[in-house]
């Protein structure tokens, strides 16, 4: 059966729903706000939100249409949900790397990053895709090697070890 529209992910927040939209909004350069809505007092004894206060946010990175929810502090983000970001350059990289964890986010291992939302993002270069799934495993074995030692990715050491080149 045909979806109606595009399948958009929802974002649970406590109350930044809106906060967040224009933070990710502010980092990407292909995206935009969308539309906010607001409660009522319609459903209050279930919701508890104050009457006027931003229920959702929309927004659009690349295309990819977002909701962000504010839906209470019962649930959190967890890595078990993440954003990839596909970089072509070290530039991009160290961009993405720094705006995402600015205001309190954290770098993690292997390109991971933790934005000040909690909501987990993976950093990387779109060559890696190519280096892994390389027919020689000697060549996707280094590249492993090299990238699991990082935080942030180091594109230079990537391509140094997929060509099996010392620094």
């Amino acid at each position: 059966m045909k979806v109606s529209g595009p399948i958009t992910p929802c974002l649970w927040f406590d109350k930044e729903a809106e906060e967040a939209a224009k933070f990710y909004v502010s980092i990407f350069e292909s995206s935009k706000m969308g539309k906010l809505s607001y409660y009522s007092s319609e459903g209050k004894d279930i919701h508890g939100k104050t009457q006027g206060s931003v229920m959702t946010a929309e927004f659009e990175i690349n295309g990819q249409p977002f909701t962000a929810l504010n839906g209470g502090p019962q649930f959190k983000f967890s890595e078990a949900i993440s954003f990839q970001v596909q970089c072509e350059t070290q530039k991009e990289i160290d961009y993405f790397s720094e705006k995402l964890t600015a205001g309190g986010g954290e770098q993690g291992p292997c390109g991971w990053v933790k934005d000040k939302f909690g909501l987990s993002w993976q950093v990387f270069p779109a060559v890696l895709i190519k280096m892994l799934s390389d027919p020689d495993r000697k060549k996707a074995d280094r590249v492993t090697k090299a990238f699991m030692q990082m935080k942030k990715f180091d594109l230079a050491a990537i391509e140094r070890a997929y060509a099996d080149k010392a620094a």
